[in-house]
């Protein structure tokens, strides 16, 4: 976890006596605040005070897409999983009326790391070590998508039924929002994908952007995850596009150009001992027993998704509406991963 000096959007001022009086605690009322860095929408920030540490949970400070950034269906799936063995922070409040005048929501600082760059030193060095994180990751998702939504009150938390034709329409709608010129590619990428799409699809709950740093690794042993985090695109849908969307952020250690140029993270699962996605798919398959023989059709998908999010966050960012470092490549990605989309589905990106 990366901490920045940044208090914008936060200010420990407004939100001190507020907490104080919402956690029923004065002592939260004198507090420091400090921007997680590393998120590319909602912003995070740590607060800390004699009462303990919390983590904060808003919007950007202005944006562009209008069903993103929704803190309260965030706080509404965290709430429901924490009655669960699924790992979750526990949620301390949510408001949408307050000094910041936004949907916030709290929750507990659970302690472990959260591994984007590298791992830390003595962390994860044996290849064993990073099979088991690699396991863990897989097995973890799958039993969110084997979870019932309707045995912990989610079962209005989405329309699972016609999700891929919804999603192919939404993020074809976000591309026209956000776009900065025309992209021939990425027409051709979504027009495979609308042609070649699956005839039918699996059902459940589904986190939207699960990957290595988006949860909490214990902090002694690798293999073992103590929190799930950034649930702002959870819904019911499509657990073949969850999957497939935390394949599309995984490095193997061979892999095609195409796939390798579209790197949106460190390639930490390159390391000796973590699983490549064909293994990763047959131990899905074997947790979930879900059909997988689409993988590649989910996979183009989750690259013309990140296209579309990647031009998001560079609008954002060219807007003033994204606090932090690390916006600047965000353009440049959006055609590598629509590059990628057509590598997977067989075609050449007409440029």
């Amino acid at each position: 976890m990366k901490l920045t000096a940044i208090v914008e959007g936060a200010e420990p001022e407004r939100i001190g006596p507020w907490l104080a009086e919402r956690l029923h605690d004065p002592a939260w009322a004198s507090c420091s605040v400090a921007l997680i860095s590393g998120g590319k929408s909602n912003l995070t920030y740590l607060v800390r005070s004699d009462a303990g540490e919390l983590v904060l949970r808003r919007p950007p400070l202005g944006h562009i897409l209008p069903t993103a950034h929704d803190m309260a269906r965030e706080h509404r799936v965290i709430s429901a999983l924490g009655g669960t063995a699924f790992p979750v922070p526990r949620t301390l409040l949510f408001s949408d009326d307050n000094p910041l005048g936004v949907p916030c929501y709290a929750m507990e600082r659970v302690v472990g790391h959260i591994c984007r760059d590298d791992f830390p030193p003595g962390y994860a060095d044996a290849p064993e070590q990073c099979r088991a994180i690699a396991e863990a990751l897989c097995d973890t998702l799958a039993d969110l998508h084997t979870t019932g939504p309707a045995a912990i009150g989610l079962a209005d938390f989405g329309r699972p039924t016609g999700f891929m034709d919804r999603q192919l329409k939404l993020w074809s709608k976000q591309w026209e929002r956000s776009k900065a010129g025309e992209l021939p590619a990425l027409d051709a990428l979504r027009d495979e994908l609308v042609r070649t799409k699956p005839e039918t699809s699996p059902e459940g709950l589904v986190h939207g952007d699960f990957r290595l740093d988006n949860c909490v690794l214990h902090a002694a042993r690798p293999g073992e995850i103590v929190a799930v985090l950034d649930w702002e695109m959870s819904t019911l849908g499509d657990p073949l596009a969850d999957f497939a969307a935390m394949l599309a952020y995984w490095a193997d250690a061979d892999e095609p150009a195409a796939l390798a140029a579209a790197r949106i993270v460190p390639p930490l699962t390159r390391r000796a001992g973590f699983l490549d996605r064909r293994a990763l798919i047959e131990r899905y398959a074997a947790r979930t027993g879900l059909d997988v023989s689409r993988m590649d059709w989910y996979l183009a998908f989750a690259y013309f998704k990140l296209a579309v999010i990647c031009q998001g966050i560079a609008a954002r960012a060219a807007g003033g509406a994204m606090l932090g470092s690390g916006f600047d490549d965000a353009q440049a990605l959006v055609e590598l991963q629509v590059r990628a989309g057509l590598h997977v589905l067989g075609r050449v990106a007409a440029v």
